[in-house]
């Protein structure tokens, strides 16, 4: 693992945390012990690496502070419809991406976020691919890869509007 390597799993696992994603102090730890290896410094990060067991419940704090120190601490937006539209956004991205199973992805933006928002417009389609993967039967004559194709094809195109849509703003 390289030190952007590293840092990009901080950024990841910031982005989760804030989004309301639990992450376990195991992760954090070995995220952390993953960034020394990789040359990564910090005044935090030995100290969260080299946490015991017995002292995981300050994994959390010391995370955030290791992610002050880099520069990483993302804070979601205020507005409850705003940070579910983001998570939106970065679950669509990581389909896109393929580092999310569509199955798994399109699951939670149907589950966590479609159904919170009112299962808005340009949501329906990675609903819809939630839907045929998670009820998907043999006898469909289409494979669950072809499925996945779309899932990942879905999310492509709701990460396309949004960049258009912020490039008319």
């Amino acid at each position: 693992m390289t030190s952007d390597d590293a840092l990009e799993q901080f950024r990841h696992i910031a982005r989760e945390r804030a989004l309301g994603r639990h992450v376990g102090s195991d992760r954090l730890i070995q995220a952390s012990l993953d960034a020394l290896m990789a040359g990564v410094e910090s005044p935090s990060l030995a100290l969260l690496a080299g946490l015991l067991r017995s002292e995981e419940p300050a994994a959390s704090e010391l995370f955030d502070q290791v992610l002050e120190e880099l520069g990483l601490l993302f804070r979601p937006p205020a507005d409850p419809r705003a940070a579910k539209r983001a998570m939106a956004y970065w679950i669509a991205g990581q389909i896109a991406d393929g580092s999310l199973d569509p199955a798994s992805g399109t699951h939670l933006i149907w589950a966590d976020i479609a159904y919170d928002l009112g299962y808005p417009e340009e949501l329906e389609p990675l609903v819809h691919c939630a839907h045929n993967l998670d009820g998907w039967e043999e006898s469909w004559g289409v494979s669950v890869e072809e499925l996945n194709g779309e899932a990942v094809e879905a999310a492509g195109q709701f990460l396309s509007k949004r960049s258009v849509a912020e490039a008319g703003d």
